[in-house]
């Protein structure tokens, strides 16, 4: 039986009321609170047969909607306040499914003290969709970084292991690295990213925004045990799959050689901005640069692999 949008609206009026909301509940728009600091806001999307199988748990893709647009929060260094939350599903959807979903998504925002203020839903043909807007705050006394702010010179970090979420399903058990994020900036970073369409892709992303060269060093990627087991599955390098695979959601940032010592184990060194252009790996069989299309995920090209 195909779920009905006056239904959920009757649900959702039966719902916790959002803090921090002090216009009317189910309203278009969310009247909310002043904020403190530099308002920080992204949006990000969560496509069925892309970023989640048909089939997987509502709650988690609801959830997984929510958790990959405060990564990307996390890569601002702001605190989560509020996020909203469109919901494209087909007929076929039952309303529990579609009520899951929106279970799941304000149970990720609250988790990281951030509430679901608002949202649409449209019933459509086709895959489902998810969209959310996420809106945080960054402290005034904060330089806001991104990634076109690295500096020949300074050393490349990243949180956290990579390598093999999608096979083994850690792809909707994200943790965005909020607390991570304030200690990097802490220590100097001036440019970070969340890791989404693969390590090295979106290294060679800070490089081309930066204007400089990144050059890691392979055996200090930290490799997932998701990675050694996708290895072992179809033959490549555990070191390809953590390069390559995507999803894994952790940060990369770019910090003075100083501030490093400062993260105590919070984070792992694993390479150098230098003068000039594009992404390098050096080994201990040498030192080749990084071309587009040897992994990751490009919308337009799929899997660059």
């Amino acid at each position: 039986m195909a779920w009905n949008e006056d239904n959920v609206h009757r649900w959702l009026a039966q719902q916790d009321w959002p803090k921090g909301l002090v216009g009317s509940r189910g309203h278009d728009a969310a009247v909310m609170l002043p904020l403190e600091g530099r308002l920080v806001t992204c949006a990000d999307q969560c496509v069925e047969g892309v970023h989640f199988a048909a089939g997987a748990p509502w709650s988690a893709v609801g959830a997984k909607a929510v958790l990959r647009t405060l990564s990307d929060l996390a890569a601002t260094a702001a605190t989560p306040t509020a996020v909203t939350l469109t919901v494209r599903a087909p007929a076929h959807w039952s309303e529990a499914a579609v009520q899951g979903v929106i279970l799941g998504a304000r149970g990720a925002a609250t988790s990281y003290g951030a509430e679901l203020v608002a949202g649409d839903l449209a019933m459509a043909p086709g895959p489902a969709g998810l969209s959310v807007t996420a809106i945080g705050t960054l402290a005034l006394d904060r330089h806001p970084v991104g990634r076109d702010r690295a500096v020949p010179g300074q050393r490349v970090v990243v949180t956290g292991s990579f390598g093999g979420s999608l096979e083994s399903g850690r792809h909707l058990r994200i943790v965005p690295r909020l607390a991570e994020a304030g200690r990097l900036v802490a220590s100097g970073a001036t440019a970070m990213m969340d890791v989404s369409d693969g390590l090295a892709l979106d290294l060679s992303r800070i490089a081309r925004a930066s204007g400089v060269a990144i050059e890691i060093n392979a055996e200090a990627v930290p490799l997932h045990a998701d990675a050694v087991g996708a290895s072992e599955r179809d033959g490549r390098s555990s070191l390809w799959h953590a390069l390559h695979d995507g999803e894994d959601h952790e940060l990369i940032a770019c910090l003075p050689e100083a501030g490093v010592s400062d993260l105590s184990g919070q984070a792992t060194e694993i390479g150098v901005v230098r003068e000039g252009a594009g992404l390098w790996v050096s080994s201990a069989s040498g030192r080749e640069q990084w071309r587009h299309g040897a992994g990751g995920w490009i919308h337009g090209g799929g899997s660059a692999s």
